[in-house]
């Protein structure tokens, strides 16, 4: 294996660091949300993926049912088996080494990976495998320590904890939305959501701004 250079190691430190304190925020409004400390865990170890772990919390603690918790995570979740088609050509990796590579393929991951690879090929796979591992590492272990904070709370709710799902939503789609497009699509999807609330059962409003979205894009 070549040496990894600094750079490549700074940034995947920086990223995995930094992301991965944020599963505090997961862990507590987990539990705020009716989750125990060992769900709360789990889903940080096998989903891995902060907007799906969010939605699920999100609709479960709102009374949705767990169908529409799982249809609204996965609808996040498509964007990571296309990061997957991005990035199986340049890990070229298969067996158990290509299971591993599938759980932390990432936003992350990805983004350090393809900025990495500007340097070079092996510099991008560095950053990949590093950034990958290490947001890993770090959002399970934030994960158990917001999650076992909340419970040591008592009622979560009462300390507004339950208001993080909500927050972190708004927290990883703002900085996405770079073009007027996108913000027209994010007022009008809001709007949608919020005006069917009332109508439809927890979760479905926000799966239906799916179709909305897709309305957009082939208008566009």
């Amino acid at each position: 294996m070549s040496r990894i250079d600094s750079v490549t190691a700074r940034d995947s430190l920086s990223v995995s660091l930094t992301v991965g304190a944020y599963g505090v925020a997961f862990g507590a409004s987990a539990v705020a949300n009716g989750f125990t400390v060992v769900q709360s865990c789990l889903l940080s170890l096998l989903t891995f993926s902060g907007a799906s772990q969010f939605a699920v919390v999100g609709v479960i603690g709102a009374g949705g049912s767990a169908i529409s918790a799982i249809a609204t995570a996965s609808l996040l979740g498509v964007r990571n088996g296309l990061y997957g088609v991005i990035m199986a050509p340049r890990l070229k990796v298969s067996g158990l080494k290509r299971i591993v590579a599938a759980q932390i393929t990432i936003d992350e991951s990805t983004a350090v990976s393809l900025g990495a690879e500007a340097r070079s090929p092996e510099a991008g796979r560095h950053g990949f495998w590093l950034t990958g591992a290490g947001v890993f590492l770090f959002w399970n272990l934030f994960t158990l320590a917001g999650a076992l904070g909340a419970q040591a709370m008592g009622d979560a709710r009462a300390w507004g904890l339950d208001s993080a799902v909500p927050a972190a939503f708004l927290g990883l789609v703002w900085p996405r939305l770079v073009s007027h497009a996108d913000r027209v699509l994010a007022v009008v999807s809001v709007a949608f959501a919020i005006a069917m609330t009332p109508v439809l059962p927890a979760g479905l409003p926000i799966i239906a701004t799916a179709f909305i979205a897709i309305a957009f894009g082939l208008r566009r």
